[in-house]
């Protein structure tokens, strides 16, 4: 048996939010999107690097508040592609854990995105 790699489906409210904080801040692209009919919800993947996201409007998709963990191997890089682009919403920093480095940020839905460093070995705290 094998198993292949998640793709979490995260819940949104707003698809010009979702656009600002997935596309132009992290610098996601949109590979595909669908509606049933034009003026029903929205369900879109972005990816960005390998990494592969759902995105719905969809109420019994799931619950707003998730929290991902996102391995990376250049932590410091997308810590200054982030904060060059001075998002108004927020300004996230690198954080040393026990386990490793890793950078926090909240979208417009209360869905958590933690990148975490995954070319250094944890601290020994």
């Amino acid at each position: 048996m094998r198993l292949h790699p998640i793709t979490p489906i995260l819940r949104i409210f707003d698809e010009a939010k979702a656009r600002e904080f997935y596309v132009e801040f992290l610098g996601f692209q949109v590979d595909w999107e669908h509606r049933f009919e034009p003026q029903l919800p929205l369900y879109l993947q972005v990816s960005r690097a390998g990494c592969v996201l759902h995105l719905s409007e969809h109420h019994g998709d799931c619950s707003p508040g998730a929290a991902l963990r996102i391995g990376t191997d250049t932590l410091d890089e997308l810590h200054a592609e982030l904060t060059g682009k001075a998002y108004r919403y927020a300004r996230p920093s690198i954080e040393a854990q026990p386990w490793g480095r890793e950078l926090s940020v909240r979208d417009p839905f209360g869905n958590r995105l933690v990148f975490t460093s995954v070319d250094e070995p944890a601290s020994a705290a």
